[in-house]
């Protein structure tokens, strides 16, 4: 970890949440390659789950957002509580398999420069790529959300939350 940086703090998105949103779908769609009646269609009558189903990238489903952010920050890693609902844990120097039910991939993170880099790659060769740094002296977060097809098309969406309280 870096000397002198420190992600703790109560922060605040600064864009509208609902246009990030927008725009983290049309991202992850330009990306995905699963075709919407992989995802919509009947169930299968041989028994196959839909995720088993599905031939393209489900590594969108390891992104959280929200609005209002509490990030604690130790020695060894970072916690981020989405909204107050949901945390998020980012183990500095981990290479773990991670999974949310069926979906399952490979979450590697650590520092490039003063940058926290978070790289998850599902089994389908969809990656997602988060970077969280400090701007304006520590009063601005930024997080970038690259998603990248298998096919090596990107797609990037860019957050800014400022710090709500004194540092």
């Amino acid at each position: 970890m870096p000397i002198g940086i420190d992600f703790s703090g109560h922060w605040q998105v600064q864009s509208d949440e609902r246009d990030d949103r927008r725009r983290i779908r049309e991202a992850i769609r330009k990306t995905d390659g699963i075709k919407d009646e992989d995802l919509f269609g009947r169930a299968n009558p041989s028994g196959q789950s839909r995720s088993s189903r599905v031939k393209g990238g489900l590594v969108f489903v390891f992104l959280e957002t929200g609005v209002s952010l509490r990030i604690t920050q130790n020695e060894h890693g970072m916690f981020i509580s989405f909204d107050r609902s949901v945390v998020e844990e980012y183990r500095f120097g981990e290479n773990r398999i991670i999974n949310v039910g069926e979906v399952e991939a490979q979450r590697v993170t650590g520092w490039e420069g003063s940058q926290l880099i978070v790289e998850t790659l599902d089994r389908n060769s969809m990656k997602m790529t988060e970077r969280f740094r400090l701007l304006q002296s520590g009063r601005l977060l930024e997080r970038s959300i690259t998603f990248r097809s298998r096919e090596g098309g990107e797609e990037t969406v860019v957050q800014r939350y400022h710090r709500l309280g004194a540092r």
